[in-house]
């Protein structure tokens, strides 16, 4: 997997997982939307972590800037 995010994409993600997990966790949000949530809240996680976004590659789409070599 090539990597095709860059740290703000990164950081958004991580913040946006982070808020969803507080919403729940502080009974915000709960049933079928703090599972729809929790699901994008972890799958924004680890696509945080991986610098690796499914969705980028298929549109063949990257927020990484191009390296001058």
């Amino acid at each position: 997997m090539k990597k095709n995010m860059n740290s703000i994409d990164r950081i958004l993600r991580a913040l946006l997982a982070a808020v969803v997990a507080v919403l729940f966790f502080t009974s915000q949000i709960t049933g079928t939307a703090a599972i729809i949530l929790g699901i994008f809240a972890v799958i924004f996680l680890l696509t945080s972590v991986m610098s690796f976004c499914p969705l980028y590659a298929i549109f063949k789409f990257s927020t990484l800037k191009k390296s001058a070599n």
